[in-house]
């Protein structure tokens, strides 16, 4: 098993699913959105929606209008304005965005984006000092800037002024910038504050042309903002929806030679339609390549170039860093996988881990994947003349930004989001910011170890809704991504008919069986022996439903999240008799399995009745078995066991230490008024 943890989502109501596909929607589709708690057509229609309507002013933002004024005053004096950016792809998207938009609006505009290594993140004096050397009278900062107080104070000592765009966390202090932009700035009227940066870029280049021009900016522009907003893992709801759903619709048809190359790099077939997975797994990691290995400048000429012929060269050239990133972080990891596996307890509750000679550009990634491997918050620093860089990446809803600021007296400097963060720190203050983070982690947590766990959109009773049409139609859902996860599905007991290894042996693909509907299914990055997966076995299976095309035959497939074997009937049984018993909901189908009929609880009486004989009897494992067992052969656990509590629950039987008597009441008693008949009849008429 992936996840330790499989969260069921509990299915919402029969009239809510019938309400939703009444107005359009189709049953899958209204199955998920009900049991994500959108119960009528107006919440489905707000949620789904994706136009214009979603876009809000840019002047709600505080400062807006200052920073405004700043800019047109530099433009119409002929200032050199520095557009500084971030080596990330939110950062080098809005760098783009905002260079070209001040360009077209007849700015002088330079673009900076420090080195990663030997600047490190955000406005740095450095670049302040080169930048006032080359005449610059104006630094716009782009996904960066919130936290330069004693930047912004030097910049306006050597008389030039700074406008900050951002949209990480504000401290408590806030840069004497000529404007600071935010949605998270404390009081900001901005109805939306999950903006990426590359967002609160575009919304100053609307806020600089007259609102009539602002759907034209955004046509301009809006393949950068999808690209950005999804790379930073932003929540996809609300504007960002409309933002990154209307931007991929443009991305399929840029003119913008550099993305059209890395397109083609990244194995988009012509013509096909973008989607948050092709820039998530796609574009994203090649843009990054180039931040994480000190060459930054080389996405942002991709995205600025107008020859076709110089986007295909550094297309590949992004490419060609990613392979070797890739190999760089696999060092790391397999470095660290190593301690922790000498050394398990580095890894509770936190992982903090430093080392002389790691790439900075890297360690982000490898924390990522350490998190997720051992179930807790990874912090990597990387070491380097007594001083340490360090990056980190959250587990289980830890706020790393919370925590960062809670140790801000053992830092030299932080800054970020509650799912990943950066930090300097000195080498001789690690094993006591290392203490306080465990001890932060610790306290979250409860005490307790931290577990892997996934959110389960529902349970798939009737395969026969897993249909191309069904699927398909789940596409108005897109773009998934943070706060629009791609929908999870559960498949209790499916038989292998077949099962195979297939590319090189690193992935398992398999036909699976569930009620006579007969599914293709693939498991990335798991093979059958990793599984522990033999034809014949019956499997629960987690999946994302998708089309598989192949030789222009479209399918259903299931693309595996995680799997366990099945339990037998037996151990269904039991496991739903003691959720139902502990107030657990249950769906239709695993109430059915637990209703017990009049005949059951006629059959079991006469049974006791005659083990009972000499007063009392054994209330063992035994008695247990032989109770269930049906004229048929076959054993109704849990309808016996609700029969038992149900009889307990009416006087009908008393346990008296281990041993069970009967009792036989004057009056006839009514078993469907028992709680738990009671209940199983509320699931089954709910679902």
């Amino acid at each position: 098993m992936k996840y330790h943890n499989w969260n069921v989502r509990r299915p919402g109501s029969p009239g809510v699913r019938r309400t939703l596909e009444a107005a359009g929607l189709a049953p899958l589709c209204a199955s998920l959105l009900s049991a994500r708690g959108i119960n009528t057509p107006e919440e489905a229609a707000r949620f789904l929606a994706s136009g214009p309507e979603r876009f809000h002013d840019p002047f709600l933002l505080t400062d807006m209008d200052k920073a405004v004024g700043r800019v047109r005053r530099a433009i119409e004096s002929g200032e050199t304005i520095a557009v500084y950016g971030d080596y990330d792809v939110d950062g080098i998207t809005a760098t783009c965005l905002l260079t070209e938009a001040l360009t077209l609006l007849g700015g002088t505009v330079a673009s900076y984006i420090p080195d990663r290594t030997e600047e490190g993140y955000g406005l740095n004096p450095h670049a302040v000092d080169r930048l006032a050397g080359d005449g610059v009278g104006l630094i716009v900062t782009v996904d960066c800037g919130i936290t330069a107080v004693g930047e912004v104070e030097y910049a306006r000592s050597l008389g030039v002024d700074v406008v900050v765009t951002d949209h990480h966390h504000c401290k408590d202090k806030l840069p004497a910038a000529a404007a600071v932009v935010n949605p998270r700035r404390p009081g900001c009227a901005y109805p939306f504050p999950e903006l990426a940066g590359v967002g609160v870029a575009l919304k100053l280049a609307q806020a600089l042309y007259p609102p009539e021009k602002r759907e034209a900016v955004f046509r301009r522009f809006g393949e950068l903002v999808a690209i950005g907003t999804v790379a930073d893992v932003m929540r996809l709801t609300d504007e960002n929806r409309a933002l990154v759903r209307q931007g991929l619709e443009l991305l399929a048809r840029t003119r913008r030679p550099g993305l059209r190359a890395l397109l083609r790099e990244a194995g988009l077939e012509p013509g096909a339609m973008p989607t948050a997975v092709t820039i998530g797994y796609g574009l994203a990691p090649r843009i990054n390549a180039a931040g994480r290995m000190e060459r930054a400048m080389v996405a942002l000429e991709l995205l600025l170039t107008q020859d076709p012929d110089r986007g295909e060269a550094l297309a590949q050239e992004l490419c060609s860093l990613n392979r070797e990133r890739q190999a760089i972080e696999l060092d790391i990891f397999e470095q660290c996988a190593q301690k922790l596996e000498e050394d398990p307890t580095l890894a509770r509750p936190a992982i903090v881990l430093a080392g002389e000679g790691w790439h900075q550009g890297v360690v982000g990634i490898v924390a990522s994947r350490l998190a997720e491997r051992y179930s807790c918050p990874a912090f990597m620093i990387c070491l380097e003349n007594g001083h340490g860089k360090g990056s980190c990446r959250s587990f289980g809803g830890f706020n790393l930004f919370a925590a960062l600021e809670s140790c801000a007296g053992l830092l030299e400097g932080y800054g970020g989001h509650e799912m990943a963060a950066g930090f300097t720190v000195a080498e001789e203050n690690i094993p006591l910011l290392a203490q306080r983070l465990r001890e932060r982690v610790s306290a979250h947590a409860g005490g307790q170890p931290m577990e892997s766990a996934i959110d389960v959109d529902g349970e798939v009773v009737d395969c026969a809704l897993i249909t191309t049409q069904e699927v398909e139609a789940l596409g108005v859902l897109e773009p998934f991504g943070a706060g629009n996860p791609k929908p999870v599905l559960l498949l209790r007991s499916a038989a292998v008919l077949a099962c195979c290894d297939v590319g090189g042996g690193r992935h398992l693909k398999m036909r699976v069986r569930r009620n006579g509907v007969v599914l293709d299914a693939i498991f990335f990055s798991a093979n059958a022996a990793a599984c522990g997966v033999s034809t014949g076995d019956r499997l629960d299976i987690l999946f994302h439903p998708q089309i598989n095309e192949f030789r222009g035959n479209r399918t259903v497939q299931l693309q595996i999240c995680d799997l366990r074997p099945a339990p037998t009937r037996a151990q269904l049984e039991r496991e739903l008799f003691h959720r139902l018993r502990e107030g657990e909901a249950l769906s239709r189908w695993e109430a059915g399995l637990l209703l017990p009929s009049r005949q059951d609880f006629a059959r079991l009486w006469r049974f006791l009745e005659h083990s009972c004989a000499g007063g009392s009897v054994d209330a063992g494992p035994a008695l247990l078995k032989q109770a269930a067992k049906r004229p048929d052969g076959r054993y109704a656990y849990g309808r016996t066991l609700v029969c038992l509590h149900v009889m307990g629950d009416r006087g009908l039987l008393r346990m008296e230490a281990s041993e069970l008597r009967l009792h036989h009441p004057e009056h006839k008693v009514d078993l469907e008024q028992a709680e738990m008949m009671r209940q199983l009849r509320v699931f089954l008429a709910e679902d």
